[in-house]
């Protein structure tokens, strides 16, 4: 161990206070008040936010528990793997409230930083002890008392800061990438929804065509109106699946683009790695590829590949969709994207092994929506559409490899192997 740093109890440096138990059958969709949950923290640490999920409360509750902007609180209760002991810092001021699965964190000032304190609960050393102190079988839960045991070694207050604050300026910048990438993403939504959903495309005159009193017909397949001179139509119009087939383990002394689910779910990033070690028979990726998952459609797993090598490769729980005219891509990866499509595939889907569910190819080419007869409105949707899928690759790309960066310094500076001078 590094000689700079000096033993502690976790209990020398924080206290721990229990949340409030607030009334679940006052949970509402809307109100005043968010009520903190386990689901508002990263497993590796830091606050996430639950847009479209939150449980609002308007009812009376002590004001004790109304947190501050800038408190850090940790997760005393694992409901996913990894989530015990996370913290994160409350972004918002008197917006949040604190539940009692969730853990308010205070510090002595005299020994520890509180940033400091924040990046602690992320290292493994802190992580193992408080899970190896666990209790509960399906749900593991820990205590303040169970937290104040575990042991830590810091340096110095001076040291503590400067390292937190260079790890915390590369948080700051992943989270500000973060909200431009949830921004452009509810962007491309809303010009998908505004177009061929509520049918406000621009007419011959630029103007909204429903809005401004476009004819609209009865169509009886799609049991609504949609603009005159549009027709019903299925997936399979302007989509083709092109699943081929690869071994892995014959291609020796490769480095394969792998998309796989676990790595959509870990940020939606591809994995880079060597054939030897891939197992089973993937599917080959091209560049316009538009990846759609057919396990548990309900998640959403929509993937525009990034395909940096040619050697890429996915999951074959993926369908590899192809758009039938490259030109019209951007719209087909929104058509896929969208909600009604979302819902096709979560009621098309089957089950044979209980909680997996999955969607046949074929079938989920069935899916039936609104299109114009002619390709002129696809076009330049998709040429308005494509910036935006450019802008958010580029962003979540850059979010990857500051995310490595951090998680790279993040023990080097916690153990002492590196510091900021």
């Amino acid at each position: 161990m590094n000689s700079f740093l000096v033993r502690y109890k976790m209990g020398e440096l924080c206290h721990v206070k229990h949340g409030y138990p607030f009334d679940g059958s006052k949970f509402d969709t809307q109100g005043k008040y968010i009520v903190l949950t386990p689901g508002n923290f990263y497993e590796k640490g830091g606050f996430k936010r639950t847009i479209g999920k939150e449980k609002w409360y308007s009812d009376e509750f002590p004001k004790e528990y109304l947190c501050h902007k800038g408190d850090l609180i940790v997760a005393m209760t694992q409901q996913a793997e990894g989530l015990l002991g996370s913290t994160a810092i409350v972004p918002e001021e008197h917006l949040y409230l604190h539940n009692q699965r969730i853990g308010l964190v205070s510090h002595n000032a005299e020994i520890v930083d509180k940033l400091y304190l924040y990046y602690l609960f992320m290292t493994k050393s802190v992580r193992k002890q408080i899970a190896d102190s666990a209790s509960g079988t399906k749900i593991k839960h820990t205590s303040p008392d169970k937290i104040y045991a575990v042991e830590i070694y810091i340096p110095d207050i001076d040291t503590q800061k400067k390292n937190a604050q260079l790890l915390y300026s590369l948080d700051k910048k992943i989270d500000e990438n973060a909200y431009i990438c949830a921004e452009l993403e509810s962007m491309a939504k809303t010009l998908y929804d505004y177009w061929f959903v509520q049918f406000d495309f621009p007419d011959k005159n630029g103007r909204p065509y429903r809005t401004s009193g476009g004819e609209m017909v009865w169509n009886a397949q799609l049991k609504r109106e949609i603009p005159k001179g549009w027709n019903c139509v299925s997936l399979e119009r302007y989509i083709a699946i092109g699943n081929t087939s690869v071994d892995p383990a014959s291609l020796s002394n490769t480095i394969m683009e792998h998309y796989s689910i676990p790595a959509y779910d870990e940020g939606g990033y591809p994995a880079f790695e060597s054939a030897e070690t891939i197992q089973s028979g993937k599917y080959r990726v091209h560049k316009d590829a538009i990846l759609v998952s057919k396990l548990n459609p309900q998640f959403k797993r929509i993937w525009d590949p990034y395909c940096i090598t040619e050697n890429a490769i996915c999951s074959t729980e993926f369908m590899v969709y192809q758009a039938k005219q490259k030109k019209i891509r951007p719209f087909c990866f929104a058509l896929v994207n969208s909600d009604g499509f979302c819902q096709h595939m979560i009621s098309k889907a089957i089950s044979s092994t209980g909680s997996r569910k999955r969607i046949q190819p074929d079938v989920s080419l069935t899916y039936q929506f609104a299109a114009p007869d002619t390709e002129s409105l696809l076009l330049l949707f998709s040429e308005i559409y494509q910036p935006i899928m450019d802008k958010l690759k580029n962003t979540k790309l850059e979010n990857h490899e500051m995310t490595k960066l951090r998680n790279w310094l993040l023990p080097m500076l916690m153990n002492g192997q590196a510091r900021v001078e």
